[in-house]
């Protein structure tokens, strides 16, 4: 008579057996989604409906593309069919805008309220708003601060007062990149109407720890971009996430910490020498997925 396998296992033989077999961890249940962003396919607007195919076969669950992108294809007919074909929602869009110089405010903001539109208009709700390029050798951010302080505050009531969250992005080369000038107008910006978008790479590239930035925010990130680095020569020093030197592992613990509701966008930087190469492009998104994966995020079969 065939013992229950319960049974089985009480023996002796049975438990040499069942210790010997492979143990599975599960994988974490993770509470974000992640999306990617266009810009790996290039800046040229002409890129986007590529960009959109290919995220969407990945399997992806949302889209970055650029506020100006939006407006150069809203006089073309837009994007909704190509969204609506690779089955891929518009998350965010990324805003470059003029924070140091009061007198150009009133005109950033006419213009990020068009993109704002066009976001709301997709069933996005993210700005990111990406700060003024800057000579870093004579900038004196002390003398600036208040300036853009009050012009992200401005911009970002704008923009709630149309339904879009303004999430603010540091930048290399920009008025906002060291720790001390990202903690000096975090700690002054009005949180009700801005947010923060970490972006993994570029942190680790001015010096900092992602882990610990991600850390001390997480209360008001409404946006993330994860990409790692690596400072070779392609991409701007940038490479797919966990081929360089971000703590990955730790910065998604830290994340899926937060009570809020936000996407985690791969995003990184053209090749240099990029030949417009659909499949190589394709490659690098993904070798992200293939490490978000392993962190135990799910993708959708399209």
């Amino acid at each position: 008579m065939l013992l229950k396998r319960r049974e089985f296992l009480k023996t002796g033989i049975g438990a040499v057996l069942a210790s010997s077999l492979p143990v599975f961890a599960a994988a974490p249940s993770r509470k974000h989604t992640v999306g990617h962003s266009g810009i790996t396919w290039g800046y040229a607007p002409q890129n986007v409906p590529q960009a959109i195919a290919a995220v969407g076969s990945l399997g992806f669950h949302g889209f970055e593309s650029f506020g100006s992108v939006l407006e150069f294809w809203d006089s073309r007919g837009g994007l909704a069919q190509d969204l609506a074909k690779a089955k891929l929602p518009l998350t965010a869009a990324y805003c470059p805008l003029v924070l140091t110089n009061a007198g150009q405010r009133k005109d950033e903001i006419s213009k990020l309220l068009r993109w704002g539109q066009l976001i709301k208009q997709y069933g996005g709700k993210i700005a990111v708003i990406g700060p003024d390029n800057v000579d870093r050798h004579s900038f004196d951010f002390s003398k600036q601060r208040s300036t853009i302080v009050d012009s992200l505050n401005a911009m970002g009531e704008a923009l709630h007062d149309i339904g879009i969250t303004a999430a603010l992005h540091q930048h290399t080369g920009s008025c906002i990149m060291t720790k001390d000038e990202i903690y000096a107008v975090m700690d002054r910006v009005n949180s009700s109407y801005i947010k923060f978008c970490p972006d993994t790479g570029e942190l680790q590239s001015a010096g900092m720890d992602p882990v610990q930035v991600v850390k001390d925010f997480l209360p008001v990130i409404a946006h993330v971009h994860l990409k790692d680095f690596d400072g070779g020569k392609k991409h701007d020093g940038y490479c797919p996430v966990g081929k360089g030197r971000v703590d990955m592992q730790g910065v998604i613990e830290a994340l899926e910490k937060s009570r809020q509701d936000f996407m985690l966008m791969v995003e990184l930087n053209p090749a240099q020498s990029q030949d417009g190469s659909v499949e190589g492009v394709t490659e690098l998104a993904m070798a992200s997925k293939r490490k978000l994966a392993a962190l135990g995020y799910t993708f959708l079969n399209r």
